[in-house]
């Protein structure tokens, strides 16, 4: 405090939660105090509370070992499924129907999402029922463990299978959330299958198209772009997942590709959000050859696109071919 009265001002005010002092020196070097009560109580805090939609000291994040980056990811993430769950009308749907809410969290790794939507869902007025699916056992157990503790066991079920083994179900919300290269495709895939009214996909790495990519001649003139591999690789990062979200439009869902939270908290932040439109029925449309032009223009054959073959048309065409 001596060392900033000491600097050449003439007039200082402190405020503190009770009173404000007021200190004025006057040009003969006279300090003139005045003191006056706060005329309401001050607040102490100034920091807005950020509106979470799951608390951060909710049991969840306890259990899980969650940090304040990976709460973050969840939050974001929860606001997406929030507003694609609103634009399907699920939850009315299944209030009406008087039956569970049915979710499938495809490569559902460690779970930290997998279970974060499940409490998120629940809260909606809805019974939930989730099953996630992995190819390891180790996950399947640590995650029924995890469930087990938080009292959820009877209504959140792990599998150790492969994506596309598990057909015997209906689902209503898929997640699958970075699910490795080709992954992401079985997952959209049997999304469709089922007929799912919410998908949400965020892909990790886009490898299968990378070595397409690589192999086909590049159409000209973007020989500039794939000459150098770094700009290669984010290329078939853009054209896997524009790819993806034009299949899944194609097949009756209403697409957005987008952000879902800051690149500091994760790499992998694009998020495919699918909420279905309309029966998925083949319709011969100018917008079906616009997916097959583009890939086929590249040399490409999107995985997606084979899984969706009895969707499509052929799966051994391009959407577009004659």
């Amino acid at each position: 405090l001596d060392a900033l009265l000491a600097e050449p001002f003439g007039n200082w005010h402190v405020q503190t939660t009770t009173e404000t002092v007021q200190l004025r020196v006057s040009k003969k070097g006279h300090a003139l105090l005045h003191r006056s009560r706060a005329e309401a109580a001050q607040h102490t805090s100034h920091d807005q509370e950020a509106a979470h939609l799951i608390a951060p000291g909710d049991p969840l994040f306890t259990v899980l070992g969650a940090t304040a980056s990976k709460r973050r990811q969840v939050d974001a993430f929860l606001r997406v499924l929030r507003g694609a769950v609103a634009e399907s009308g699920l939850a009315q749907a299944v209030r009406r129907d008087a039956r569970p809410l049915q979710v499938a969290d495809l490569g559902c790794g460690n779970a930290y999402l997998t279970f974060a939507a499940y409490r998120f869902l629940r809260g909606l007025d809805v019974d939930v029922e989730l099953v996630g699916i992995d190819q390891r056992p180790e996950m399947r157990e640590r995650n029924t463990a995890i469930a087990t503790d938080l009292g959820w066991a009877d209504t959140v079920h792990f599998v150790a299978d492969e994506i596309a083994a598990v057909h015997d179900r209906r689902i209503d919300i898929v997640l699958a959330l970075h699910a490795c290269d080709t992954a992401t495709d079985d997952a959209l895939a049997q999304a469709v299958r089922w007929d799912a009214e919410v998908v949400l996909a965020s892909p990790c790495c886009h490898h299968d198209l990378q070595r397409q990519l690589a192999q086909a001649p590049t159409p000209a003139p973007y020989d500039v772009v794939t000459r150098h591999p770094i700009l290669r690789e984010r290329l078939g990062d853009v054209l896997t997942d524009a790819l993806r979200a034009d299949l899944m439009r194609q097949v009756g869902y209403r697409t957005d590709v987008m952000a879902f939270v800051s690149a500091e908290y994760t790499p992998r932040n694009t998020i495919i959000r699918a909420v279905r439109a309309i029966p998925s029925v083949w319709s011969q449309q100018a917008q079906v050859s616009a997916n097959g032009d583009l890939a086929g223009a590249w040399g490409l054959v999107p995985r997606l696109q084979t899984l969706l073959g009895d969707r499509l048309g052929s799966p051994s065409r391009h959407p577009g071919s004659p």
